[in-house]
């Protein structure tokens, strides 16, 4: 016999063209996604408006199958991290974020990550393989779960500090459903953009109406500048940009994010202006980790302000969050200020991404889970440190 087909990580047209194979209509598909993903529903047997010989059918060919938890840690400040088992000594990091208004969850696209930019965590681990389309998703069909479960069970005590309903319409959602996550940001463990095609059938899962309703202006996928995949996001489904960008010019950047030696500034900004004639915003998100006498003085900030003089933007300085053995401080606070000033100066938006997270190592850059590394990054970075010790 082969496997189950895990539908969990179906979109609309896999999940249609799977119900067909079964001599079902096309209806059964909206069923599944509803059931599946707005009530975050496993079992086959309750979901009750499916023909009971339908029911048969999936129990015995299908099942709706997220990656298992191995770890449940919350902060201080209320963020949650999750560590999911991804398989073969693998495991992947989610984090939700909440906030008065609105409740943020980050999610992981790959087990590692390969673009090993030097000051993120993930990428010291070296990387293992991408995620599947349902180990993607299923981040966000098991926090909803989760924290629906957390609150529920918090009730009798308002003051627990268990998360809260995110106010406003709901599109796509169950009658009424309370939403605990309204903001999802592919800014976990991996590069989104070099595991395309699972990445892009959870963003069409997450948009979906009969799924989980977000708006694109609520899904945001980051990049340290993949080109050519950030066109092909823009024609197949353009939802907000964020570029990892931590330095003003190339010969700092090759050091930083050593993918731009492939897709250097030039080639960024110029597919940074053609995603915007499709955006659902009208500006481009530039991450800027700030490094304390890397990239952080005043001639850095106006290198930047001619950098991106062409591409509507807004800047997000982010204070970096040590690691072991990274060999790097955070910049202080009083030249963050002095920097994001001069940028605000000029005209440029510009905000300082609060720390949230990191009693639990959840916060921006440190994430960094369980990688069976395949490609031996660790092995290579100790015997490139030990030819220059010995030069």
């Amino acid at each position: 016999m082969s496997d189950p087909v895990n539908l969990l990580g179906l979109d609309a047209e896999g999940l249609a063209r799977t119900c067909q194979g079964w001599g079902e209509k096309p209806f059964r598909a909206r069923q599944l996604l509803r059931w599946i993903h707005q009530r975050g529903e496993a079992d086959f047997a309750a979901m009750s408006d499916l023909a009971k010989d339908f029911r048969a059918r999936l129990a015995a060919s299908a099942c709706v199958r997220p990656p298992a938890v191995l770890q449940d840690h919350t902060s201080s400040d209320g963020t949650r991290k999750w560590l999911l088992d991804v398989g073969a000594g693998n495991a992947v990091e989610t984090v939700f974020i909440p906030e008065a208004q609105r409740g943020t969850l980050c999610v992981s696209t790959q087990a590692g990550c390969a673009v090993n930019c030097l000051f993120c965590s993930t990428g010291k681990q070296g990387f293992s393989r991408n995620l599947e389309p349902a180990e993607i998703i299923g981040q966000l069909w098991w926090a909803n779960r989760a924290l629906a479960k957390s609150a529920a069970d918090a009730r009798p005590d308002a003051s627990s500090g268990a998360p809260s309903p995110v106010s406003g319409p709901v599109a796509g959602a169950a009658a009424g459903a309370e939403r605990y996550i309204s903001n999802v940001v592919f800014m976990g463990m991996g590069e989104p953009l070099q595991n395309y095609a699972a990445t892009l059938v959870a963003l069409r899962l997450m948009l979906d109406d009969n799924a989980y309703g977000l708006s694109r202006r609520r899904v945001t996928v980051s990049t340290s500048g993949v080109v050519p995949m950030i066109d092909r996001l823009r024609e197949d489904c353009p939802v907000a940009l964020a570029v990892s960008l931590h330095a003003p010019n190339d010969a700092l950047r090759d050091q930083l994010v050593p993918l731009n030696r492939k897709y250097p500034l030039a080639e960024l900004m110029a597919a940074c202006q053609r995603y915007l004639n499709d955006a659902p915003r009208d500006f481009i998100t530039f991450e800027y980790v700030m490094l304390d006498g890397v990239n952080d003085s005043d001639q850095h900030a106006r290198e930047l302000l001619s950098l991106v003089r062409a591409v509507p933007c807004k800047f997000n300085l982010i204070p970096f969050n040590p690691f072991p053995n990274s060999g790097l401080r955070r910049s202080p606070d009083a030249r963050v200020r002095r920097f994001g000033q001069i940028l605000l100066d000029a005209g440029v938006v510009t905000t300082v991404r609060k720390t949230r997270g990191d009693d639990i190592d959840a916060a921006c850059g440190q994430l960094a889970g369980e990688v069976q590394d395949r490609t031996r990054l660790a092995q290579r970075s100790s015997r490139t440190i030990a030819i220059a010790e010995l030069r």
